[in-house]
């Protein structure tokens, strides 16, 4: 069956950094569209980062642009998200999500929490 593993998350103080990993299996990996997302206590779940199947493309939320790096290797089945430069309003739970033209799947998530 379908899965998407994350891992990766903790507690870092401000300014730190963390590296998110998202192991895929079930599916044809390298046809998905790949993306980070994230939801903060009390928020909406909102787009961190995507990368295209190829990893040619990616696009970034303007919050973490120049900071967040999002990457594939698609003979692994894994997406990362590297992480620099942590803010405290980076704290949240951190899902993956695969995506393609009528289907989609997400991860059950990872907690990251930026605090001194």
């Amino acid at each position: 069956q379908v899965q998407l593993v994350e891992s990766g998350g903790g507690l870092v103080q401000p300014g730190g950094s963390l590296r998110l990993s998202c192991a895929a299996s079930g599916f044809t990996f390298s046809s998905y569209h790949m993306s980070w997302y994230r939801q903060a206590p009390g928020k909406e779940r909102e787009l961190v980062a995507g990368i295209s199947p190829t990893g040619g493309g990616t696009n970034y939320a303007d919050s973490v642009k120049g900071r967040f790096t999002i990457s594939r290797d698609n003979r692994k089945n894994t997406v990362s998200l590297q992480m620099n430069s942590l803010k405290p309003e980076d704290t949240a739970v951190y899902y993956c999500k695969a995506g393609r033209s009528g289907s989609a799947y997400w991860g059950q998530g990872t907690q990251v929490t930026v605090s001194s």
